[in-house]
């Protein structure tokens, strides 16, 4: 457990936007001989084999061909996350001169807790799009790795009342410094210094970006026996590195698959989203056949990961009292009658027969009734190819803020239960009567 919080904190460390989370698990699986196929390219895929494709760079699916049954009759045990974080993304055309300060102009990508944003080291990363001295195309990942950003408060000697709730606005209160005015005011040429920097050379202009602020603050093991684990983006990188690990440490012989899309934080409605064709097209690829297809369909499974809401002591009276899960209490089912997760009594009493397989304990989560109750991939890809999904997650506090907290045992002990699933060389339950 102790080197899986390791490695899974390195993990975090070099995954501060999409794009970076999806070429980081694409380079643990290329050591582990998993090989890339490229969607333009025809394939040919071997019993046995691994693969991994990504898309737009931001989302991937990674899988495991059956060793000895078809796929008809093997199905595919599969486990879905997402690689998006709510965060502050660069404006098109960011740069703000104001009071003798150089400001980039930042918009709210996906439910951010914008306080936390406040005061901190930020820096920036993403993905870049250019043109070459010779006139070609080329794009790559950037990083400026030290912290190059920050939105500061406002003193409260001048505003009295915010300790009494004040409302941010995203437009007005946002835009980070990022020097003096004396600095060069095209940002774009910063990019290309920067590019210039990480040994991407010939960059003659840079053409558009699509890039992220993030706190540097590297992730730390909290709490006097080490038992909390405090970082950025732990929903949801947690649950595709906890996929990830799965998927690599389990046995060669069944169907297994891995998909973690980008935008779920904004919907999914996207061609890399769960909402899209993404994964629904490589398993077109898998089987072309229809009839063949839907045999493996209906003898597979999802489980959907994505983290839950543990009980804050200080906020106790935000949960349905019978339904609180506590941090390192171990992973959480959750369960909504409307659909918004999707959960059924037979996938969640699959997950609980094999987690006393592994002596995990499980948790439920029902949301008050009373209260909205958030989503997950779990329901749109259960609409969008028709598999029977869990929805489960590890317990966590300040979801969707800059810096969230989880147990160090939790996401251990999600993984050792999805490692036996992929291994699962039977998914059925007998129906009596």
């Amino acid at each position: 457990m102790q080197q899986f919080n390791q490695e899974l904190m390195a993990y975090l460390a070099a995954s501060p936007t999409p794009y970076h989370a999806v070429a980081e698990m694409a380079r643990r699986l290329e050591a582990q001989g998993f090989e890339r196929l490229r969607e333009a390219d025809d394939w040919s895929l071997q019993p046995g084999g691994r693969y991994y494709s990504t898309r737009n760079g931001s989302s991937i699916i990674a899988w495991r061909m059956p060793a000895a049954r078809s796929l008809a009759e093997s199905g595919l045990r599969m486990v879905g996350a997402h690689t998006d974080s709510p965060c502050l993304k660069v404006k098109p055309n960011p740069s703000l001169h104001r009071q003798g300060y150089l400001q980039l102009g930042l918009e709210v990508y996906g439910g951010v807790l914008l306080n936390p944003w406040f005061d901190r080291d930020l820096s920036i990363a993403g993905r870049v799009n250019y043109r070459r001295d010779d006139g070609s195309l080329g794009q790559s990942l950037i990083d400026f790795e030290r912290p190059v950003a920050v939105i500061p408060n406002l003193a409260i000697h001048l505003d009295r009342e915010q300790n009494n709730g004040r409302a941010i606005n995203a437009q007005t209160f946002l835009p980070a410094i990022i020097g003096q005015a004396d600095k060069t005011g095209d940002f774009r040429e910063l990019l290309c210094q920067q590019l210039a920097q990480q040994g991407v050379a010939n960059v003659a202009e840079v053409l558009d970006f699509d890039l992220s602020l993030y706190d540097t603050q590297a992730p730390a093991l909290v709490g006097l026996d080490g038992e909390f684990l405090l970082s950025a983006r732990l929903d949801n990188l947690l649950s595709c590195f906890i996929g990830l690990q799965a998927l690599i440490g389990a046995g060669a012989d069944e169907g297994a698959l891995l998909v973690c899309n980008d935008h779920e934080e904004v919907g999914s409605m996207s061609a890399v989203g769960a909402q899209g064709p993404m994964l629904q097209q490589l398993l077109e690829r898998l089987l072309p056949e229809p009839q063949a297809r839907h045999r493996m369909i209906a003898r597979s499974m999802l489980i959907s990961a994505d983290n839950a809401h543990a009980v804050h002591p200080n906020f106790a009276d935000r949960h349905d009292a019978n339904h609180g899960p506590s941090i390192n209490g171990g992973p959480v089912i959750k369960i909504n009658a409307n659909q918004r997760y999707a959960t059924s009594s037979e996938t969640s009493a699959i997950y609980r027969h094999l987690a006393a397989q592994e002596e995990v304990p499980v948790q439920a989560f029902v949301v008050r009734s009373d209260m909205a109750c958030g989503s997950t991939i779990g329901p749109i890809t259960a609409a969008e190819i028709g598999v029977r999904t869990l929805d489960i997650g590890v317990p966590q506090f300040a979801m969707h803020s800059i810096r969230e907290m989880a147990g160090t045992r939790d996401a251990w002990d999600l993984t050792r239960v999805l490692q036996r699933f992929f291994a699962e060389p039977e998914l059925g339950m007998d129906q009596e009567g």
